[in-house]
């Protein structure tokens, strides 16, 4: 998820913006974000969920954090995969019963992440985590990955925190991190980069990236 309906931002993060006020923000906005993402036919497929594809099999399972309205689990699993659909905010996990999917809520900040899974998806949410705690929210990651296991994720690129706030007043913390960063703290962990794009987005940089586990850095 991001806080797509931001109009401002800030040099710095209030210290009232985290990732439970994030979450209070995403509460009342599922179903404008779910129009806002809506798959495009015309756009065709995403390349990070194609590199995702070449590091697991059909049949694999995956935890998706983050799943939001659940379009990223429709087309992995329009592939054959098995996706957990999980998202911090109840109105995600309530919209997608309403299209028939069945998602749970889960914080992965204080949550157990459950697994082991051959692959974990968290595109477009742990910008929302907090700077000091991504790193023990990554290792939780680790743990719940099998040997050889797949990590495809997205960050924003940069320093220092940050706080958006959306066009209906709600503030969502954002934290961004460099990529050296990232690549060391999953090494320690034991993951290996794999593959990695940048791009500029209408919110900054982004880093997507996919990561496995046991793989040389």
């Amino acid at each position: 998820m991001t806080a797509s309906d931001a109009s401002k931002k800030s040099g710095a993060a209030s210290r009232s913006a985290s990732n439970t006020s994030t979450l209070a923000g995403y509460e009342g906005c599922a179903d404008d974000y779910a129009e806002t993402t809506a798959p495009k036919p015309e756009a065709g497929d995403q390349p990070a969920l194609v590199e995702l594809l070449k590091a697991v099999e059909p049949g694999n399972c995956l935890l998706e954090i983050g799943s939001g309205p659940g379009w990223d689990a429709d087309w992995l699993e329009e592939r054959g995969l098995a996706v957990r659909r999980t998202d911090g905010a109840e109105s995600f996990v309530h919209f997608q019963a309403s299209r028939g999917r069945n998602a749970e809520r889960l914080d992965v900040i204080r949550d157990p992440l459950g697994g082991p899974y051959d692959g974990v998806l968290a595109l477009y949410v742990l910008q929302h985590v907090e700077r000091g705690v991504l790193p023990a929210v990554l290792e939780k990651i680790a743990q719940a990955l099998r040997d050889d296991g797949a990590f495809l994720f997205s960050i924003r690129e940069g320093e220092g925190e940050t706080v958006e706030i959306g066009s209906k007043g709600n503030e969502y913390y954002v934290a961004q991190w460099q990529r050296s960063e990232l690549v060391s703290v999953l090494a320690a962990l034991g993951l290996g980069l794999f593959w990695s794009h940048s791009f500029e987005g209408s919110e900054g940089r982004w880093l997507i990236a996919l990561f496995r586990k046991g793989a040389p850095e």
